[in-house]
């Protein structure tokens, strides 16, 4: 797992660790100590610890004038044992709606497994971003699974288009915009 780097080729247009709005401003990071571990493997340096003992992320761009950001997570997202979305709601995703951030892509290609507790901090987050939205792409069947047996449906955008998105192919404008798209379109009558 050493080897899985967070997405570096949009690292022109933004990096948290120099935005003064970020959470992670002023992060220094190693190139070659590993420090952080999910399973008892190491993860790479570049990624971002913010409280909880499974899961991490990357903070990959941040458009406070389009008022969305790009978050690409790694390890197990696990709320049941370590409430992990009370650690990523209260120590970054509420920064980021302070900071005026409605809209949230939440990347898990490397989230190797979901177990749900309760939907209250979903359920704030999506309370407290008005007109925005929080979209899941290209998270695992079994993750998706545990997001619907958990009734989380009601407040992420998954499945569906969402499962297979090729978001790397994108800037990250043309991403937030053709995500927007597919949510006005699931959201209109």
């Amino acid at each position: 797992m050493h080897e899985l780097e967070p997405f570096y080729n949009w690292r022109h247009h933004y990096i948290a660790a120099e935005d003064f709005n970020s959470p992670f401003h002023g992060q220094t990071y190693s190139e070659t100590n590993c420090t952080h571990a999910v399973y008892n493997y190491l993860i790479h340096p570049q990624w971002d610890e913010f409280g909880s003992a499974t899961l991490y992320l990357k903070v990959l761009q941040a458009d406070y004038k389009l008022r969305y950001a790009v978050i690409e997570l790694i390890g197990e997202w696990n709320d049941l044992l370590y409430n992990d979305i009370m650690f990523l709601y209260r120590n970054v995703i509420e920064d980021m709606i302070d900071k005026g951030i409605i809209h949230f892509i939440l990347i898990g290609e490397n989230i190797l497994n979901f177990h749900v507790d309760s939907d209250d901090y979903y359920q704030e987050w999506f309370d407290n971003i008005d007109d925005g939205w929080i979209v899941c792409l290209n998270f695992r069947d079994h993750v998706v699974n545990e997001f619907v047996e958990g009734h989380l449906d009601y407040y992420l955008g998954f499945g569906g288009k969402f499962d297979e998105f090729n978001w790397r192919a994108l800037e990250p404008d043309e991403l937030f915009k053709s995500i927007n798209a597919l949510m006005m379109r699931r959201l209109t009558p």
